[in-house]
Parts: structure tokens; C-alpha cells; sequence
């Protein structure tokens, strides 16, 4: 079944029907769904969703645009809640994130971000979980902290992948897998196209970041798991391959990155 690697579900926008849906997922050919942390009271509430349902695992992180009240007291709680909930021991919590760099907007501290960055980074190493890595409008920074602190030994997912194929190749020979969505189905996607073009099957995990980011036909709507059916067909049609071939493999690369319980 497919597996959603990157989701939000503690979003306000989920808050009328977030019962409803997240138990009809196995009805609509969803097996699993990662909730991602963003803002602190994220990473509260992704593991209250983990522990309430059994087809929802957790990340806990802080995004780079989320850190205004970031400090060591927060950092010390993500991390002794991914340690002592970690899915290979038999909790819930797979991943540290998502965790990153993001210049879009004007007002952006980067040294802020690198900061916490590297933290989050080095405390993954420290209890040995991947990461899930948020990079907009930072690409070269992104890569030079990645690389300086050995990035490829911790290991994780490049969530929304939307840089060119040549750093593609560098994450990939870092071990990376890349989480591909609904943009994959826009009209202006050339460059995703060609990176997943590249991509072995064996590199690629399926995500929605719900509740946004929603492909055609659907885009511009909050966006849900069961989207993914249209990110499939997207990846099939690329790779020229079958949907259940591109559901069974992304099934198993999400299941060895997060190391989830077969």
C-alpha cells in the first residue's frame, strides 16, 4: 500500500474531519502516513496523532521558518521524545524534522536557521535517526552544511526536492532518498520531471505535505493522502513503468529510511 512520507495532519485545516480521514486511509489504498513536525507545538501534537492512531508515525523538528522560540529546552525534548518513541524499538517517532534552510522570505535569518540547522542536524547523529530536509530558495548552503557535517552518515529525505539535477545526483550519491509529490503533476515541472527521470525507483519515496501542495486535477485544494493516486500515475508514466511497480518500491524505500516495522 502507499505510504505517505510527509504529511501535516495536525494542520488546522484537518480539524473538521481529521477523524474520519486519517481511519479511512487503508480504504483508499493508504497504509501508513508520517506526520511531520513544523513549529514546535507540532512535534507536541504530531506525537499525541502517533500515538492515538496506528496507521500514523511521527518527525519531530522545527522548520527553519518556525524558530523564533526555538531554544535548548525544546531542542532536549525533541529529542528525548524521538529517542524513547523510536519506531525500531517499537514507538512511533521515525525521523528528526523537518529540519532545513528556507531564504524565501526578505526577513530571513539565516544565522538563526544554520544554528538550529546544525543542532538538530548533529542531534540526529547523536541518537541515530535520519532526517527530513526542508531547502527552499537555499540550495548551496543547504548542501555546504550538509556535506560539512557529514550529512551521509545520518541519512534521511530530501522532502519537496525542487533544485536542479546536478545537486540531485550530489544528494543521491549521499544516500538520500527524495520525496516527490504533487508537483510532479504541474504543468511547470520540467525540472522535477527530469530529476525523477534520472532517479533509480530505489530513491524515491512518495509525499503529499499535505495539507498543501495538491497535484493536478486537484491543485489549489487542501490536499490529502489519497492524492497520491495522481503522484503514482505521474512517476509510472515518467519512469515507464506500472503503478503497483512505483507503489511497491516507494512502499519499501519508505519502510528501509525509516526504518518502519514490515
Amino acid at each position: 500500500m502507499i505510504i505517505d512520507t510527509h504529511a501535516h495532519y495536525d494542520d488546522e485545516a484537518f480539524d473538521a474531519d481529521r477523524e474520519n480521514l486519517i481511519t479511512g486511509f487503508k480504504d483508499n489504498g493508504i497504509g501508513l502516513v508520517v506526520n511531520i513536525g513544523a513549529e514546535f507545538k507540532g512535534c507536541v501534537d504530531t506525537l499525541a496523532l502517533a500515538l492515538k492512531y496506528p496507521n500514523v508515525y511521527g518527525a519531530l523538528g522545527v522548520h527553519p521558518s518556525e524558530l523564533d522560540e526555538m531554544d535548548d529546552d525544546k531542542l532536549r525534548f525533541i529529542k528525548t521524545n524521538c529517542d524513547e518513541n523510536r519506531a525500531d524499538k517499537g514507538g512511533k517517532i521515525v525521523a528528526v524534522g523537518e529540519i532545513g534552510l528556507d531564504y524565501h522570505y526578505p526577513d530571513t535569518d539565516a544565522t538563526l536557521q544554520k544554528k538550529w540547522f546544525e543542532a538538530q542536524l548533529l542531534m540526529a547523529r547523536d541518537i541515530k535517526m535520519p532526517v527530513v530536509i526542508h531547502s527552499r530558495d537555499a540550495a548551496k548552503d543547504t548542501l555546504d552544511m550538509m556535506r560539512s557535517l557529514h550529512a551521509e552518515d545520518i541519512g534521511g529525505i530530501v522532502h519537496c526536492y525542487s533544485y536542479a539535477l546536478e545537486q540531485a545526483k550530489i544528494y543521491h550519491s549521499m544516500g538520500f532518498y527524495f520525496g516527490i509529490g504533487g508537483i510532479i503533476t504541474f504543468k511547470n515541472a520540467r525540472k522535477l520531471i527530469e530529476v525523477v527521470d534520472y532517479l533509480p525507483l530505489s530513491a524515491i519515496v512518495l509525499e503529499t505535505d499535505s495539507p498543501y501542495l495538491a497535484p493536478e486535477p486537484n491543485r489549489g485544494q487542501r490536499n490529502d493522502s489519497r492524492n497520491l493516486k495522481y503522484v503514482v500515475k505521474k512517476i509510472a508514466e515518467i519512469k515507464g513503468v506500472s503503478e503497483d511497480e512505483v507503489i511497491s518500491a516507494t512502499e519499501k524505500n519508505a519502510r528501509r529510511v525509516y526504518r518502519l516495522p514490515d
